[in-house]
């Protein structure tokens, strides 16, 4: 009876990955200039697209940009992604963003997301880290069903604000909550 649960266990885990794999995030080259060129038009297409987040960019000490993340699960699930970090419109670093899933759900799907640090002090925290945390700091702003994304006032007084758009897919739940950011040399 005991092999069972190993059983199962390492279906889950292999399934999650092959979805994973099978999903790949588009971001297919290791080199900065094809993450910056898709940090581009990340950024181009949400301030076309949502003309409000003007604002924040304009506030904000600097931007994380995760340009496609790819979160496939069943049973077991997980994301990853890579991005820059930009301060002044310029990249400063790369990162990768993973994080993984237990419980109950199944499919795939992928969403982009920045992070914009609204205090120096907040983009220095993160910038210090060997690996921050999404988590309690950030405030999460979600776009479903194209409701309209922008920049309140009381909103923008977060150390840092979360944006999750372009999703796609057939699984909940996108969000960068227990996301783990890593710093990369591409």
């Amino acid at each position: 009876m005991t092999s069972l649960p190993r059983r199962t266990f390492m279906v889950g885990a292999g399934s999650a990955a092959l979805l994973t794999a099978a999903c790949n995030n588009g971001v297919g080259s290791r080199g900065g200039a094809m993450i910056d060129a898709r940090v581009d038009q990340t950024l181009n297409y949400l301030y076309s697209r949502y003309p409000n987040t003007v604002e924040l960019r304009d506030k904000a000490a600097g931007v994380l940009v995760m340009p496609l993340v790819t979160k496939a699960g069943f049973g077991l699930g997980g994301s990853y992604g890579r991005g820059a970090l930009r301060v002044g419109g310029t990249t400063v670093d790369y990162y990768s963003a993973t994080s993984g899933t237990v419980g109950l759900q199944i499919g795939a799907a992928q969403y982009a997301h920045a992070i914009y640090f609204m205090t120096r002090d907040a983009l220095e925290d993160f910038r210090r880290s060997p690996g921050w945390a999404a988590g309690a700091d950030a405030e999460y702003v979600l776009n479903e069903n194209g409701e309209n994304l922008s920049a309140e006032t009381t909103t923008s007084l977060s150390p840092s604000i979360a944006l999750i758009f372009g999703q796609a897919g057939l699984i909940a739940g996108a969000t960068v909550k227990g996301t783990k950011y890593n710093r990369i040399i591409p």
